[in-house]
């Protein structure tokens, strides 16, 4: 399968540490931690991310062909689209940093275009990415590329759809974002590697579950 900006950055070389690069406001807005999350509060467990349910939002596992591996998870909520993949990280610096940057030198190569900017997480990637079909490019979509370092773990997220164009859109897909809690763990697991994912064991009805 060929990889492509959405999918994950594993098992590339570290050769410098990175600050981490999160809201001030992380620990208690979100994303979360496993630690940092209410116990009581009901999840959608998908293994490495919990997702809290909420009317009309679909979820999505996307699987890996030949390993079956779920590698990713999707999330269609308010006309918006949300992919989002957990990696262990370091204790002390952060990912995203040099992964934006590769992603950013993968849609170039790819043709299309990567602007950072400011938002509400901090630096992201505002892309043009192109849409080819039998050979030919046959349009461009706009996709937001998102990240979070949190302790041990960096999340990712690609937003499509409205969140990408439209303010108001972007505000609800955020708060999605936010509310994702990170199960990073205890076993040892080297920088990059996918933290797990699964099926739930049950799926609330507010949630539909896709493969």
């Amino acid at each position: 399968m060929n990889d492509t900006p959405e999918q994950a950055l594993e098992h590339e070389d570290l050769p410098v540490e990175h600050s981490k690069s999160a809201p001030e406001d992380r620990s208690v807005a979100g994303p979360l931690d496993a630690d940092e999350a209410n116990a009581v509060r009901p999840y959608v467990d998908l293994g490495g991310v919990k997702i809290v349910p909420r009317p009309e939002l679909q979820l999505r596992l996307e699987v890996e062909e030949g390993t079956k591996r779920v590698v990713a998870v999707g999330l269609d909520y308010a006309g918006s689209t949300l992919q989002v993949q957990p990696f262990a990280a370091p204790r002390s610096s952060g990912l995203w940093h040099e992964i934006r940057a590769q992603i950013a030198d993968q849609i170039a190569k790819q043709g299309g275009k990567a602007t950072e900017r400011e938002g509400t997480f901090g630096p992201e990637l505002l892309a043009e990415i192109p849409i080819v079909a039998g050979g030919s490019e046959t349009g461009r979509r706009i996709a937001r590329f998102i990240g979070v370092d949190g302790p041990r773990w960096f999340l990712r997220g690609v937003i499509a759809g409205e969140g990408a164009v439209d303010e108001q859109a972007a505000e609800k897909i955020e708060d999605l974002f936010r509310s994702i809690v990170v199960v990073r763990g205890n076993s040892p697991m080297p920088p990059r590697d996918l933290i797990p994912l699964h099926m739930p064991a049950t799926t609330p009805g507010a949630v539909g579950e896709t493969e």
